[in-house]
C-alpha cells in the first residue's frame, strides 16, 4: 500500500455461459468473497438466501460448485460491474479507483442474454447502459446486511423482477 492508500483488488471472474438468459450484476466483491474466492461468501449476506427462496431449492445447503450449476441451470449468470477497485472494508461507499468490467463481449458468450438485474444502486448506476445496448433492466435491493430492508421486502422486490417474462429462467 503506498501512503495509506488500499491495495488495488481485482474481482471474480463470471459465472456465465451461451444459455443465459439474466445476469445480476454486484458492485464488487466483498473481502470474505475475495479471500474465499465466492461470489457472496459473507455469512451474512443474503443473495444465496433469496435466491433460494426464489427456486424453492435447497441453495444455501450447496456448494460453491452446485451454487454454480444452480443458477446455470435456471439461465441465471452472475458478475460484477468492476472488474478492479481500490477499498477498505466492505462497503461500496469505499469503492475508489473502480475500473469496469469489460462488457462488450457479453453478446457474444451470452447471445440469450435479455435482462440484467442490478444487486443494489452502486451497481444500478450501470443499467442506463445496458438499456442503450438493448437490454431489460431492474435495479433491486441490495443483498448486503448494510441494506437494512426487511428480508420480505428484498425478496417481494426480487421475485417481482424474476417475475419478468424478460428476466424468467
Amino acid at each position: 500500500m503506498a501512503a495509506g492508500r488500499p491495495e488495488l483488488l481485482s474481482g471474480l471472474p463470471p459465472i456465465i455461459d451461451a444459455g443465459v438468459r439474466t445476469l445480476i450484476l454486484g458492485s464488487f466483491p466483498s473481502p470474505a468473497s475475495l479471500a474465499a474466492a465466492h461470489y457472496y461468501a459473507h455469512r451474512q449476506n443474503q443473495f444465496w438466501r433469496l435466491l433460494e427462496a426464489l427456486f424453492d431449492e435447497p441453495l444455501c445447503v450447496l456448494d460453491y460448485a452446485g451454487k454454480q450449476q444452480c443458477l446455470l441451470r435456471h439461465r441465471i449468470g452472475l458478475w460484477d460491474v468492476y472488474r478492479e477497485c481500490r477499498r477498505r472494508g466492505a462497503l461500496d461507499a469505499a469503492i475508489e479507483s473502480a475500473v469496469a468490467n469489460d462488457f462488450s463481449r457479453l453478446p457474444e458468450v451470452a447471445p440469450q442474454l435479455r435482462c440484467v438485474c442490478f444487486n443494489g444502486q452502486t451497481a444500478g448506476r450501470f443499467a442506463a447502459w445496458f438499456r442503450q445496448q438493448g437490454y431489460a433492466t431492474q435495479v433491486l435491493p441490495s443483498t448486503s446486511p448494510a441494506h437494512t430492508l426487511a428480508f420480505a421486502d428484498k425478496l417481494a422486490a426480487w421475485r417481482a423482477a424474476f417475475a419478468d417474462p424478460r428476466a424468467a429462467a
